[in-house]
């Protein structure tokens, strides 16, 4: 067996096997996909209602969704996370994942605000005013009539924001080595071997945001079946 083989093996076996390190690895993705679920959820809860102050007809409400999204949209996340791990949530005894989770929900939040937004207004003001002449209520006619059919046309952004989340989730190691690249860390520090670690978690990422990618197809897939193209 030639030498680089044996070489890239022994690499190997020290990033994962040796000490039981792939469980590392294991907490880690399970870190990245809590966080990143939470995240999105948390920021589609705050993008639903940011997006509904913007259209409302209130100027006081409309100035603050807007300002929300203007700060967000214009600061690095990175920054955000720092400053609510350790200014925000400085004294509380909270669990580094949670406030990632929060902080990358607030991020996303102002991304998911637009993507909603657009979204409504795609939807054909005739299926407004439809829902009026039916009697029902403009809170009624945006829940039952308008959000459905916004929904299935902003899945694809919404997919791509979840996707965007996985990846951006891995500053977190600045607060708690956590997550993937906190496991490539830990690696790292025992082995002094930068490539394979980092090298494997690329290939991690790249693997579950391609399941993802092709799971969300399939959903989006699912939902233009009663389109008539």
């Amino acid at each position: 067996m030639p030498i680089w083989v044996t070489n890239f093996l022994d690499r190997l076996s020290a990033t994962f096997i040796v000490d039981g390190r792939w469980h590392w690895f294991v907490s880690g993705l399970s870190y990245t996909l809590l966080i990143s679920l939470f995240s999105v959820l948390l920021g589609l809860v705050i993008g639903v209602v940011m997006a509904l102050m913007r259209l409302s007809k209130s100027r006081i409400l409309k100035a603050v969704s807007g300002i929300y999204i203007d700060v967000i949209r214009g600061t690095p996340t990175m920054v955000q996370l720092l400053i609510i791990y350790f200014i925000i949530f400085a004294s509380a005894n909270i669990p580094a994942w949670v406030v990632g989770s929060i902080a990358f929900g607030i991020n996303s939040g102002a991304y998911i605000a637009e993507i909603v937004r657009g979204g409504i207004l795609s939807v054909n003001i005739g299926q407004t005013e439809a829902g009026r002449s039916l009697g029902m209520t403009p809170r009624q006619t945006m829940m039952s009539i308008i959000m459905p059919q916004a929904m299935k046309n902003i899945l694809p952004a919404l997919g791509n924001e979840f996707v965007v989340l996985i990846k951006e989730t891995a500053v977190v190691g600045m607060i708690s080595n956590i997550d993937l690249v906190g496991a490539a860390r830990k690696v790292q520090g025992r082995t002094y071997d930068y490539l394979i670690p980092l090298l494997s978690i690329a290939i991690i990422y790249y693997v579950v945001i391609k399941i993802i990618s092709m799971l969300l197809a399939k959903i989006e897939k699912g939902m233009r079946k009663a389109d008539k193209r």
